[in-house]
């Protein structure tokens, strides 16, 4: 029983992790652009499909085909802000919120006549040895994982916090106009935002896909729903928010799944959202801004 829990917990993690760097592009873009890029999941699908194409049809070898999902993708999240989310910086929250559900829609739509519906299987590219910790088995695309996951979270905090390009980001988060007035360029900012969310959604994609080594046009769409709750739960536009919040939605997805039911391990996760938003609306690391009058 005990180390049924422990491999569970270490599941988990496994998906939690993945949760976790999805729920950092959608923090990220709506802590300095004030918007929730519902497209974001279907980031992932195209990383998969990108990566897909790589290897299954050009033979490219491993590290060049993820070097290009990751370009492709940083590429696509630039390229959605610039001709669907830009000129909407001044229109109401509920276009915008439109404009990204058309988005999400029209990535899956163009995957479809692309790819069809057709689940397409594909081997893991993530060597997944079994490793053995006393009585505990651990997979290698669980070590794999929470590896890349530890590893890409210490780089952004890195850039965030010491880096030239990161102050820049946070003053945007603060204030945009106030930033213009100060030499920085907002909307090369809000760009480069785009662009890391949709690199770690990549790397998302890759990793969920070595998980279920299936594709199909909406295979985004439910870890996309779940990441942004975990960045709500974690407190939206915190990234330590949505790093925790992934890791906990992930641990009780796994434990319900185990230990109540697989067929209601969904409606638990968003029942512990409701919760946690009723005791602290701001999420888990949220804070509530004070606005002056």
């Amino acid at each position: 029983m005990f180390i049924n829990l422990i491999e569970q917990l270490i599941n988990g993690l496994r998906t939690g992790s993945i949760y976790a760097l999805i729920a950092l592009g959608y923090t990220m873009v709506y802590g300095i652009a004030k918007m929730i890029n519902f497209a974001h999941g279907d980031i992932i699908m195209v990383g998969a499909y990108t990566l897909y194409v790589a290897v299954s049809l050009f033979n490219l070898p491993i590290w060049a085909a993820i070097i290009i999902t990751v370009t492709v993708c940083s590429f696509l999240g630039i390229i959605v802000e610039k001709v669907a989310y830009k000129p909407l910086r001044k229109a109401p929250a509920l276009a915008v919120l439109i404009t990204a559900i058309g988005v999400s829609y029209l990535l899956q739509s163009l995957s479809l006549i692309i790819f069809n519906a057709t689940p397409i299987p594909f081997k893991s590219v993530i060597p997944n040895p079994n490793i053995k910790i006393g009585a505990v088995t651990i997979s290698g695309i669980s070590l794999i994982t929470l590896i890349v996951t530890a590893i890409s979270m210490a780089i952004l905090s890195y850039f965030i916090n010491k880096t030239k390009m990161g102050s820049a980001m946070r003053a945007v988060s603060e204030d945009k106009d106030a930033a213009g007035l100060m030499g920085i360029d907002v909307n090369k900012t809000i760009s480069l935002t785009f662009a890391i969310g949709s690199a770690l959604a990549a790397v998302a994609g890759i990793l969920y896909m070595a998980q279920y080594e299936t594709l199909k046009p909406t295979m985004g769409a439910l870890p996309g729903i779940k990441a942004f709750v975990a960045a709500v739960l974690g407190g939206i536009g915190s990234i330590p928010g949505a790093m925790l919040g992934g890791i906990l939605l992930g641990i009780i997805e796994s434990l319900s799944k185990a230990y109540i039911s697989t067929e209601l391990a969904d409606a638990i996760v968003f029942g512990v959202l409701v919760i946690v938003l009723l005791a602290k609306p701001t999420g888990l690391l949220g804070r509530q801004k004070q606005v002056k009058v």
